[in-house]
């Protein structure tokens, strides 16, 4: 007979935590929540699940068990984006945590920081988005009001009026990180200048705020690397591998 979950002792819940406080004391002795071993009741191991209530402590554990070492500051701001997804998905789950850490750690330095994406569009109206956007150059905000072919397209042409950095935008794509209705949406962006391609990507809940964050990563790279006077990595410059070669 199956057990259910909320049988006392033996079923799987009295061996999953939601709470922070209950993780971090698991992490470190599991005989601080458990009195006996999951796998005594034929059980594989206890459960952690990430959710609003977790602490900073499971959600670095379950970053090391799958590969990431993150340094203090970088741990605190995956930690910041872990929770903000908490307050709109229930639970967590390792794709999740790997989209979170791709975005964070695409760019190093960012010129351009979203600030606020709001966007109205329907059967019967036309798509409008409304960006705010940082320039941290000069610490300053601005917001700009653009109309679109769609709620994506309108939040393109406000952050192109805002950047004021010229650019095609050449692909375009989203997906599915996980399942469910509350899924995060990964988006994809690839623009050119100067036969030069920037790809930025982003996943959120809201496809059109994942779409925005994504641009502006893309613009980020594009001005990145005009600034320091570099090739994107993939971008392939036929002339300078032609040069490598002959050296």
């Amino acid at each position: 007979m199956t057990v259910q979950p909320n049988k006392a002792i033996v079923g799987a819940n009295a061996f999953a935590h939601e709470s922070g406080i209950h993780q971090d004391g698991v992490l470190k002795n599991r005989l601080t929540y458990e009195i006996i071993d999951a796998k005594t009741v034929g059980l594989s191991d206890n459960k952690i699940s990430l959710g609003k209530l977790s602490g900073r402590s499971a959600v670095r554990a379950r970053l090391e068990e799958m590969g990431y070492d993150l340094s203090r500051e970088d741990l605190n701001d995956a930690f910041a984006r872990f929770k903000d997804l908490a307050d709109r998905k229930r639970e967590i789950t390792d794709r999740d945590l790997e989209a979170i850490v791709s975005e964070q750690v695409q760019l190093p330095e960012a010129k351009f920081q979203l600030r606020l994406v709001q966007v109205s569009c329907g059967n019967a109206s036309k798509p409008t988005a409304t960006i705010t956007l940082l320039n941290t150059d000069d610490n300053t905000e601005d917001t700009a009001v653009s109309l679109g072919t769609g709620p994506v397209d309108a939040v393109c042409e406000a952050l192109n009026k805002l950047a004021k950095v010229p650019n095609e935008l050449i692909e375009f794509s989203v997906k599915s990180v996980t399942e469910g209705i509350d899924a995060l949406g990964e988006v994809t962006i690839r623009i050119r200048r100067d036969n030069k391609i920037y790809s930025g990507h982003s996943a959120d809940t809201d496809v059109v705020v994942a779409a925005a964050n994504a641009y502006v990563n893309a613009l980020n790279r594009l001005v990145f690397s005009e600034k320091k006077n570099s090739i994107h990595p993939q971008f392939d410059n036929l002339e300078n591998s032609e040069k490598n070669i002959s050296i």
